[in-house]
């Protein structure tokens, strides 16, 4: 395996290692706002849910874009993958992060009787927004 070679699985793995990392943070922090919130309000229970689980849709997206590089030649474009890998994987992490937080703002106000789960649902597909045209990005390389 040359050095070339190297950097396309390097990137291959920050595009699906990140997109995990920044699901698990991004749902545990809006998981952890979630539970605060069942104990002042547990009747917004499905709404918490919903809203927790949000971020994970970036995971899906990096295992997707795994799916998509298996057939890429990289001995040849290795320096091209590792950069294109690195920067959706950047950005399916930071996004996932702050989709959590908005989310979690949203649970809290919904656990002090505010009405925000559709106003949350549409902040919070502003981030993923991002995370889509990285996929995309992926389709095209």
């Amino acid at each position: 395996m040359n050095t070339i070679e190297l950097l396309g699985y390097i990137g291959l793995a920050c595009m699906l290692g990140m997109s995990f990392i920044g699901s698990a943070y991004g749902t545990t922090i809006a998981g952890n706002a979630a539970e605060g919130a069942l104990k002042k309000n547990s009747d917004s229970a499905t709404n918490y849910m919903v809203l927790a689980a949000l971020p994970a849709s970036q995971g899906l997206y990096g295992f997707v874009a795994f799916f998509l590089w298996l057939g890429k030649d990289f001995a040849n474009d290795g320096i091209a993958l590792f950069a294109i890998g690195l920067a959706t994987g950047l950005t399916f992490l930071f996004s996932s992060i702050r989709q959590g937080q908005v989310c979690a703002n949203g649970i809290i106000g919904i656990s002090q009787g505010h009405d925000v789960f559709t106003k949350t649902l549409i902040y919070g597909a502003l981030p993923e927004l991002y995370a889509i045209l990285a996929l995309v990005a992926t389709f095209m390389a």
